[in-house]
């Protein structure tokens, strides 16, 4: 199937930066639509930003002009960009794929979620 593995969560102070990866790796035939979702405590889980396979992006109001999303397609990863962090943007940040995957002869289409890794910006 498809396994994803997400990297670069940390603590950051306000107005800095970090760059979240997230590799697919699995019997894939191709990607689709790559994105970045975030839930912070008590509030529902939000698109953060999306990225379709050629290259046209989409972003949350609350990170346009400060956050980027972009794809290696040769590598099956995603990245998401930081920068000008904010105390909201807090929360643990999810990578979400649609795939195609070789399935017993067959294909099959999975949409697939990482583990999530913590974002803490402080003030």
């Amino acid at each position: 199937q498809v396994q994803l593995v997400e990297s670069g969560g940390g603590l950051v102070q306000a107005g800095g930066s970090l760059r979240l990866s997230c590799a697919a790796s699995g019997s894939i035939v191709s990607i689709n639509d790559m994105a970045w979702y975030r839930q912070a405590p008590g509030k529902q889980r939000e698109l953060v930003a999306l990225i379709n396979r050629g290259g046209s992006t989409n972003y949350a109001d609350s990170v346009k002009g400060r956050f980027t999303i972009s794809r290696d397609n040769a590598k099956n990863t995603v990245y998401l960009q930081m920068n000008s962090l904010k105390p909201e943007d807090t929360a643990v940040y999810y990578c979400n794929v649609d795939s195609e995957y070789y399935n017993g002869g067959s294909t099959s289409r999975k949409n697939s979620w990482g583990q999530g890794t913590q974002v803490t910006v402080s003030s």
